[in-house]
């Protein structure tokens, strides 16, 4: 097992900052947040207790994101997860969930999958390689957020090739013509 499949082990000290044991140094909950987004698991434990306090950090990064108006949560699934602990489906909860974000992964994968086998009819289109990579890598950035999916670094940005506008005008129609056919998908 490599050191990225270990969980990346946080500890928190008693001043409540917290301790990247691998890098030797204090992190934040953004550091946090970009760990995990880039596909490492996380866990955070109390040094002096040695309680496990993964479970209240994720969910203080997904409340400062949601209070930042980065909603996510719409409010009927927190109204009824907010329910989910006062009824006897609690128990029910956490497995649902997990199973609804294992199959929009397995379906984003897929996709990303189905995208390199359409047949493309812009084959023949001057710059569509360049085009190709700029929107794969716009995906990936999109997706950054799913553990199967790892934003790419600026260096890894092709650069768009020079058009004219009319070029550019075609490649705009064309992308949303296949933009309506992957969403009726």
């Amino acid at each position: 097992m490599s050191a990225t499949d270990k969980p990346l082990l946080i500890k928190r000290y008693a001043s409540r900052r917290l301790y990247n044991t691998e890098t030797s140094d204090y992190v934040t909950l953004d550091d946090i947040a970009g760990f995990i987004r880039a596909g490492r698991e996380v866990t955070i434990i109390d040094l002096k207790s040695g309680d496990d306090l993964t479970r209240q950090y994720l969910l203080q990064i997904i409340a400062e994101h949601e209070s930042r108006g980065d909603s996510v949560l719409p409010v009927n699934v927190l109204t009824d997860l907010v329910r989910s602990y006062s009824t006897g489906v609690q128990s029910m909860v956490p497995q649902f969930l997990s199973s609804s974000f294992e199959m929009l992964r397995d379906s984003q994968a897929r996709m990303m999958e189905g995208l390199g086998v359409l047949p493309n009819p812009m084959a023949s289109m001057p710059g569509l390689e360049a085009f190709q990579r700029q929107q794969e890598a716009f995906l990936k950035t999109m997706m950054g957020g799913w553990p199967s999916g790892k934003a790419p670094a600026a260096a890894d940005m092709p650069e768009a090739p020079a058009a004219s506008k009319d070029e550019l005008g075609d490649i705009k129609k064309q992308l949303a013509e296949l933009q309506a056919k992957l969403s009726k998908l």
